[in-house]
């Protein structure tokens, strides 16, 4: 039985999907189906699904980052872009290393996927080289529109409510009801989740490496493997280490 993860971020459409795939594809079987793109690449790399169905602008991870990482965690996974944005469908699409679905997702162009897709089954997932070349043309467009990054915040330092500036952040972790950032003074705490801040957040600067955790590049010292192949990262003005979730590693394949 074939299987996928599902990544999608509004629950109406998450679920319309699922249920326009149990009409299109009955012996398809849904491993996952998740709120954001952190969720899905951790599904991807535990399920390692025949298809990851990936929306493009998704809160953390883009569909177009967790696409750019299935060449480490999962290279048999094909691919199909879900999108809103009618300039994501362009030629890139048609040369057969993905397929894409505009919202809301027609059952007759989802027949048409389903397919393709089983067409492709006998091969080993989508062509890599062809994949990355799409990942690149679309990368752009994807940043396209997008409002300026946040240059400054505010968050609490016990009493006391400090200013700091986006640059001077080291990194950010959520708990259960914070956000900590961390700056080489210390810490202060703010009421904004993890996948709101990435919103916000330069994506060419600040990377999620864990589904808690989100990384300024420019604080990074180096990052490296333990003695049990988990991801470490070191910081330049900070003594602690963070802990980089295995699927996470890919996104660093080429820095």
């Amino acid at each position: 039985m074939a299987n996928c993860v599902i990544a999608e971020d509004e629950t109406l459409l998450r679920d319309a999907l699922v249920d326009l795939l149990a009409a299109a594809w009955p012996e398809l079987a849904v491993a996952a189906a998740c709120e954001d793109g952190a969720a899905a690449l951790e599904a991807i790399a535990a399920h390692q699904p025949d298809v990851a169905f990936l929306d493009i602008r998704m809160p953390g991870l883009s569909g177009l980052e967790v696409a750019a990482a299935l060449a480490d965690c999962s290279p048999r996974t094909q691919v199909v872009f879900v999108t809103a944005y009618d300039q994501y469908a362009i030629d890139a699409f048609e040369r057969g290393a993905v397929d894409y679905l505009q919202k809301p997702v027609a059952p007759d162009r989802l027949a048409a996927t389903v397919r393709r897709l089983k067409a492709r089954a006998a091969g080993a997932g989508a062509d890599a080289q062809a994949l990355a070349a799409m990942l690149r043309q679309l990368g752009g467009a994807a940043q396209a529109g997008r409002a300026p990054p946040l240059v400054w915040l505010t968050a609490s330092a016990g009493a006391d409510t400090r200013l700091i500036m986006v640059d001077d952040i080291a990194y950010f972790q959520s708990d259960t009801k914070y956000t900590v950032v961390m700056t080489a003074e210390g810490e202060a705490l703010l009421r904004k989740p993890i996948r709101d801040l990435l919103e916000v957040l330069d994506p060419a600067v600040f990377k999620q490496i864990h589904r808690s955790t989100i990384v300024n590049l420019k604080a990074i010292a180096s990052i490296s493997r333990d003695e049990m192949g988990r991801g470490v990262v070191r910081l330049k003005n900070r003594p602690e280490t963070l802990a980089v979730s295995q699927p996470f590693m890919a996104l660093f394949r080429n820095m």
